[in-house]
């Protein structure tokens, strides 16, 4: 977008910019808001996105593409802006932004002291009542999960009647030792206020505190000679001791530390976050952020810091992290201020806490990979996503199998393409295929999707509009069609034909793809291009692309096919560019060919070994004489 294209209304809102700290809120044209941002300066932050385009990042490019609006605030200083843009990106979710996954309100344990009666439950609300917030946490089965152990191990109520002590009798709780009756006055208020303070103590991860105030409970109704009061303090005791030895053991010493580990998976990220009270990690919680692709781990953990400690009612005094966030200090600053007292942000670099980041980084890859299989086994939502997608690309009918193309090569070099397949919304493994690139040379993309296509549909053309032929038997080798297997794979006209082909990349890659289709005569088949960045599918004759809605089934389902592709090509890329550097080693060694070649590495292994190895060992090797061995030696 060069200066003169900028609209009239727009470039007086950028010359009325102040030279100020503060947020900036971006929307399109439909008055949707996209992107929220944080500037120390807004007039040159916001102007840098109407500038020069060739040093602009890709995401920065797509972004002003959709900008048809802008507003802002003023704040006082950095620290305001990072809060004011944290709260902003919770409560729009842009699409251009890192967010935590779902708008909802995450929900947070309750215990409202205000009242005569305290009770503890859930709620999704924060509000200025005096009552104590526990949380947040990542999902209503978490807090439940807590909200469980807490009512096993602590007599508090849990219903919701006025309490006058007057009642005749007290409910089935009483009796199976989930409340002391505070209805029928079977307790006093000081010895349910104990209860209420035991149950926030545990809360807040210090056990040991409460297992100190029940041991001289204990102590002190059985020299009262109450031995019934007794006996029930001595069994709430022993439950709370078997809670906590199930805890894991997390340090030596004795702190408060919230743990947080990270991993990837395309445009997701997953955060683990272990809390650490005393010496025990008391509890774990996982979080999903969406709109990460091609941004740093430092900047995914910042706007995970600040969005989660918006929100979060305790904030420990250690925050250890596997990457120093951007705006390190100003976030210390932030949560001193909401803590009370000195917070240190930091990135542990040996020892018991650079463990558990490591830890917490393993448990946050496994949630990853979990939430892929819970998602592909659940027919319900795969059933959702082929029908949303149907809708979204007007497809003639639900598409039973997709098939997914990407390419890969680095600098042009061992060029490779991929095709992986999905029947019914879920991955067929066994009809995966890979290609080697013949006849392109260098990096072109173009060239490369339309011979991968035109090998792939080259015998169809005759049959187009026809079904698909013999189902590909399910013992074929995965590694298809230049897999280098002795088993033949199956060859292209024995594959069913797909209802939807997808092609990861954006117009250009889908123009070479529906050329190579038209001329084969299965133009027919729906044909799209993924961009690689914000999943906006392009359609074939149409100008603007489809934009699966955030959230949908069908944009998880397309995301999960574009990524399994890309890591199926990644992979045989890696193969095949290993292959070629030994071979390449050793071809370009004169007299060397392909049998003395296949001697030296079936009895060596590899050129690291040849290298290693000594004139008179390499002579050894049948074909070869000292001379031949003391080149092969000067050569490598």
């Amino acid at each position: 977008m060069r200066s003169s294209t900028i609209p009239e209304k727009l470039k007086k809102q950028l010359a009325a910019l102040p030279a100020r700290p503060g947020v900036y809120i971006m929307r399109n044209a439909k008055g949707e808001v996209i992107y929220v941002g944080k500037a120390a300066k807004l007039k040159d932050r916001v102007r840098s996105y109407f500038g020069s385009p060739h040093m602009m990042e890709p995401k920065t490019l797509a972004l002003r593409q959709h900008i048809d609006d802008f507003e802002y605030i003023v704040v006082g200083n950095a620290g305001e802006a990072l809060i004011l843009e944290a709260t902003l990106i919770k409560r729009h979710q842009p699409f251009f932004n890192i967010r935590l996954k779902d708008d909802k309100r995450y929900p947070y344990l309750k215990v409202d002291v205000q009242n005569p009666w305290p009770r503890v439950y859930i709620t999704r609300r924060i509000e200025k009542d005096g009552a104590r917030y526990f949380g947040p946490y990542a999902s209503a089965g978490s807090v439940r999960a807590t909200l469980d152990l807490t009512k096993k191990l602590f007599p508090w109520r849990s219903c919701t009647k006025e309490i006058t002590g007057k009642d005749a009798r007290p409910c089935l709780d009483y009796y199976i030792k989930r409340c002391i009756a505070p209805c029928t006055a079977y307790c006093t208020k000081e010895e349910y206020d104990e209860v209420i303070e035991d149950v926030i103590l545990f809360l807040e991860g210090k056990s040991d505190d409460v297992m100190r105030r029940l041991r001289d409970q204990m102590t002190r109704a059985s020299e009262q000679m109450e031995y019934e009061r007794a006996a029930q303090l001595r069994d709430q005791l022993r439950s709370i001791e078997r809670t906590v030895e199930r805890q894991m053991v997390a340090t030596t010493r004795k702190e408060d530390v919230d743990i947080f580990g990270i991993a990837r998976d395309g445009d997701q990220a997953c955060v683990q976050v272990f809390f650490v009270r005393g010496t025990q990690m008391i509890g774990r919680d996982t979080f999903v952020l969406e709109g990460v692709r091609d941004e740093e781990d430092q900047t995914i953990l910042t706007n995970f810091l600040l969005q989660y400690y918006e929100g979060a009612q305790y904030v420990p005094k250690l925050v250890a992290i596997p990457a120093d966030p951007e705006d390190r200090d100003t976030i210390e600053e932030l949560l001193s201020e909401k803590r009370g007292s000195l917070v240190e942000v930091r990135v542990p670099e040996r020892g018991e806490k650079k463990r558990l980041v490591e830890l917490a980084g393993e448990n946050a890859k496994e949630s990853l990979s979990l939430m892929r299989v819970k998602w592909m086994a659940d027919a319900n939502k795969t059933e959702l996503a082929l029908e949303q997608l149907t809708e979204e690309l007007s497809l003639p009918g639900i598409p039973q199998r997709i098939e997914c193309y990407d390419n890969s090569n680095i600098q042009g070099t061992n060029p490779v393409s991929s095709m992986v397949v999905f029947v019914d919304g879920k991955p067929e493994t066994s009809q995966y295929r890979r290609f080697k690139v013949k006849t392109v040379v260098g990096a072109d993309d173009f060239a490369t999707m339309a011979e991968v296509l035109r090998r792939r549909f080259k015998n169809h053309g005759s049959r187009a509009g026809q079904p698909g032929g013999t189902a590909v038997n399910g013992s074929a080798p995965e590694g298809g069609e230049d897999s280098g297997s002795e088993a033949a794979p199956p060859q292209p006209e024995s594959w069913d034909l797909p209802d939807l082909v997808i092609i990861d990349g954006g117009k250009g890659q889908l123009g070479a793809a529906v050329g190579v289709m038209r001329e084969l005569g299965v133009h027919h088949i729906p044909t799209v291009g993924l961009a690689k960045r914000f999943e906006e599918l392009f359609v074939p004759d149409e100008d603007e692309p489809v934009v699966l809605p955030r959230g949908s089934e069908a944009l998880y389902l397309v995301q999960r096919v574009r990524d399994e592709a890309h890591r199926f090509a990644i992979t045989f890329h890696r193969q095949v560019r290993a292959r070629s550097s030994i071979q390449s080693a050793l071809d370009t060694i004169p007299g060397i060919g392909p049998k003395r070649k296949k001697a030296l590495l079936r009895k060596f292994g590899s050129v690291k070994q040849i290298r290693e190895a000594g004139v008179e060992e390499i002579a050894s090797t049948i074909g070869f004489t000292k001379a031949l061995a003391e080149k092969v030696k000067a050569e490598l």
